[in-house]
């Protein structure tokens, strides 16, 4: 894949914990599914300061475009299950620790 790259911050809603759990396997297996258009290639949950708990996703995505990676959150089970209070996606260079790139 020759796209562009994405950074896409999800915010839990409050009180989503248990929610999150009962999802997270579909979850994981959904970013990972190699039949769609979007490429995931890195990600994972953020902490609460303390790091103990799991309050939003970090994920960096390859895609043609930013209509098609929310065409792609609109199928995960954390978006259809409600888990996020806040999704924001914005375009992203990569730069450091870029496999394909040198610094």
């Amino acid at each position: 894949m020759t796209g562009r790259y994405f950074a896409v911050f999800a915010t839990d809603k409050p009180d989503m914990a248990a929610t999150r759990e009962r999802v997270r396997q579909a979850h994981r297996a959904y970013l990972r599914a190699p039949d769609k258009p979007v490429v995931v290639r890195l990600g994972g949950p953020t902490l609460s300061p303390d790091g103990m708990r799991m309050i939003g996703t970090l994920l960096v995505v390859e895609a043609e475009s930013q209509a098609e990676v929310e065409r792609f959150l609109d199928g995960d089970p954390y978006v259809r299950n409600g888990v996020f209070e806040q999704v924001l996606i914005r375009p992203w260079q990569w730069g450091l620790g870029n496999p394909d790139q040198r610094v």
